[in-house]
């Protein structure tokens, strides 16, 4: 019997690798004043920092539809099964949405809620795809992911705390001091929702406090998938990231696969991120 993996734009995966992988990739809608688009189809990760940066307009993200799923789900042929993927059910309804849609489809679709965000959903999405690879059914595959997701670990080093006051989450006076003193929060996921684990001042101090909780996660399981990502139209802050933690990796792998972070998360992460999501050894 064979198995889709099903996901959506907020894992970050890119599309062209998902395309190659047989990953389907839902698109979650940014919307900019009264203006929709479709994260990753009909608006680039570059576009969108581009209008982040040059318009006053705040986005705001929506999720993705039962239909939308539903028209996903509506594809599976005779024998066919899926594994749907999607961002925490805490922090998006798409969560819900699948579990709407695939009601029409009992037995046919299994659901797993990642309890996490851009490329610590990725990372379950990439072992959903080895297992499928390997032969392992959809009840298989979901079970497993339900098991391991407990291992995922997914940080984010923020360049600015600006767009989480546009946002909302921290108030203006907190911004601007944090600006002023160069304060780089240190934030991740916690039973699906979004905590600051710390602040550091200046970003080597940031790129070392992502190092600690590297380290207190027993490092990283590079026998498992791993991803490293960026915001904004530079990946400089991530080139220097992996300058001052060159011994997490070195003789470790042969390849980092890297990433740019796209608007689902990026409206609140603003430009200038770096996130690392993996599976902890311990």
């Amino acid at each position: 019997m064979s198995v889709k993996i099903i996901t959506d734009s907020a894992c970050d995966l890119p599309r062209e690798e998902a395309e190659k992988m047989g990953v389907e990739l839902l698109p979650l809608t940014t919307v900019f004043g009264d203006r929709e688009y479709l994260d990753g189809v009909t608006m680039s990760s570059r576009q969108f920092y581009e209008m982040l940066v040059e318009t006053d307009e705040f986005p705001h993200t929506s999720q993705v539809t039962p239909a939308q799923y539903a028209e996903v789900f509506g594809r599976l042929g005779p024998g066919e099964e899926a594994v749907c993927i999607s961002l925490s059910a805490k922090l998006s309804g798409s969560y819900n949405s699948a579990h709407i849609a695939m009601a029409d489809f009992p037995g046919q679709v299994h659901l797993v809620d990642s309890e996490t965000v851009s490329i610590g959903e990725q990372i379950l999405v990439r072992l959903a795809v080895r297992l499928r690879d390997r032969g392992l059914s959809a009840a298989e595959i979901a079970s497993e992911l339900k098991r391991e997701k407990s291992r995922v670990h997914v940080l984010g080093l923020l360049d600015t705390l600006e767009y989480l006051k546009k946002g909302g989450r921290i108030s203006s006076t907190a911004a601007f001091a944090g600006g002023l003193l160069s304060i780089k929060p240190v934030v991740t996921t916690v039973a699906g929702e979004v905590v600051l684990l710390g602040k550091a001042r200046g970003s080597k101090n940031g790129n070392n406090l992502l190092r600690t909780y590297i380290e207190q996660a027993g490092g990283i399981d590079f026998s498992m998938p791993y991803a490293l990502a960026y915001s904004g139209l530079s990946d400089a802050l991530l080139q220097k990231y992996l300058a001052d933690s060159a011994s997490l990796y070195e003789g470790k792998t042969d390849k980092i696969p890297i990433c740019a972070i796209g608007s689902t998360i990026g409206t609140y992460a603003g430009p200038g991120a770096v996130a690392v999501a993996f599976f902890g050894c311990r």
